[in-house]
């Protein structure tokens, strides 16, 4: 089944495909109405899309089941994640699901954490297993008349994991989903929705590519975290969407008393991207974090930064955000703060650093800070730099060539970054910068 361009009889027609309940169908026409009635961004980078183009829905009609057994997906599928070193991380997580074009095509979750009752499946399967959990949470923080995107993402979503972690639970090991689009024109759309109940952690880990093609694609997801009382959430991200990519994502979570939301993200690929991770501080000494990389090359416009909403007492955020502009990419950090009144003796930190490595080059810090009471705080920095030719002299009379120093100038950089990952996806991004440079 594959349905190309948009109105409301394809958006039933996905609805169908799915046996979805009256409020789903309901919540996707909705949507719809809003996807037709919302302006495009008046921020950030010029999107270019033909929505009538974009292939909203595809799958295998032959055998739409999920695996949980790889000598069940077919060969060719199989040989491809393999050469991306899918399978060969999956022995370091708790459990994995793997998304191919609109379906999630393959998911598996250690025995251990079945036995604490962890829910880690996609969001199709939660809706018919645990329909009133899902419908409490699901397009409640994020609504589906906020933006375009989080709206066109509310009428045709398609795949997505939902996680569900109980009271008083731990993982020892991370929960990985992993993205692939493989078509031209491909859209996906996938809707994820987590929670991690009172006394509880979890690591989330997400993955994305796509190959190069002439026509654009679009990725349009949507992200929805509740964190409980005394919780902590880690949700790591690394993307190399092909060049061709429009990366336009949505990504929110509120965080109850004593919470711990982290966001980790880093972004090679993609044409353009626009994408702000946001901490909603609900509760009393809750916290959040935001460690983003944006790296930017030619043709591309990476317009990313994350949002911090502070509205209990005694909160505290932390925004660090890594840029590198090289052959001409554009690498822009955009940002919110914002304290409320009732926020008092609250603490925010905003550091922003960008590295230019050519005269092509640009970046920008667009940031928004806004403070409402007198007891609490916001600080930011943000610095701009090149290379310093001193620096790579020093390492040339070392007897190291000029690219390899600067190779190691960049990775320095981003240790920040690279150091909150754990050590697989470290190396992996290692590689993906010197890609890059």
């Amino acid at each position: 089944m594959e349905i190309i361009g948009l109105d409301e009889e394809k958006i039933k027609a996905i609805s169908d495909k799915k046996q979805e309940a009256d409020w789903v169908r309901d919540y996707r026409l909705k949507s719809y109405k809003n996807f037709n009635e919302i302006d495009m961004p008046k921020f950030g980078p010029h999107i270019d899309l033909d929505f009538s183009k974009i292939v909203y829905y595809k799958s295998n009609d032959r055998d739409d089941a999920i695996k949980n057994d790889w000598n069940s997906v077919l060969k060719p599928v199989v040989d491809e994640l393999d050469e991306l070193g899918v399978l060969e991380s999956e022995k370091h997580l708790g459990g994995m699901g793997v998304q191919y074009e609109s379906e999630v095509i393959y998911h598996s979750m250690l025995e251990e954490l079945e036995k604490k009752k962890v829910v880690f499946t996609s969001i199709e399967v939660a809706m018919r297993e645990y329909p009133e959990l899902v419908e409490k949470y699901f397009g409640k923080i994020v609504t589906n008349d906020e933006n375009k995107f989080a709206a066109l993402n509310g009428a045709v979503f398609s795949g997505g994991s939902f996680i569900y972690v109980p009271k008083n639970t731990k993982l020892d090991r991370p929960l990985q989903s992993y993205f692939r689009i493989n078509s031209k024109n491909m859209g996906q759309f996938e809707r994820t929705l987590i929670i991690v109940d009172d006394n509880s952690d979890l690591h989330y880990i997400e993955g994305c590519t796509a190959p190069t093609y002439s026509e654009s694609s679009l990725h349009a997801a949507v992200v929805e975290i509740y964190v409980g009382k005394n919780s902590n959430c880690r949700y790591s991200t690394i993307q190399n969407w092909a060049n061709n990519v429009y990366n336009l994502v949505t990504k929110r979570a509120m965080v109850d008393e004593n919470g711990t939301m982290e966001w980790i993200d880093g972004n090679i690929g993609s044409k353009v991207t626009m994408k702000y991770p946001c901490c909603i501080l609900k509760g009393d000494n809750s916290e959040g974090t935001c460690i983003t990389i944006s790296v930017a090359s030619s043709g591309q416009e990476q317009d990313s930064g994350a949002r911090m909403i502070h509205l209990g007492k005694n909160t505290k955020s932390n925004i660090i955000s890594k840029s590198i502009a090289r052959n001409g990419g554009n690498a822009t950090y955009r940002g919110k703060v914002y304290i409320d009144t009732e926020a008092t003796n609250s603490v925010a930190n905003v550091k922003c650093d960008t590295l230019i490595l050519d005269e092509k080059s640009k970046s920008d810090t667009i940031p928004i800070n806004s403070c409402y009471n007198i007891s609490s705080n916001i600080e930011h920095e943000a610095t701009v730099s090149k290379i310093s030719e001193d620096n790579l002299f020093y390492l040339m009379s070392r007897g190291i060539t000029r690219e390899r120093a600067m190779e190691l100038i960049v990775l320095g950089f981003l240790e920040k970054f690279r150091e909150e990952l754990p050590m697989e996806y470290a190396v992996e991004l290692n590689q993906l910068i010197k890609r890059n440079l």
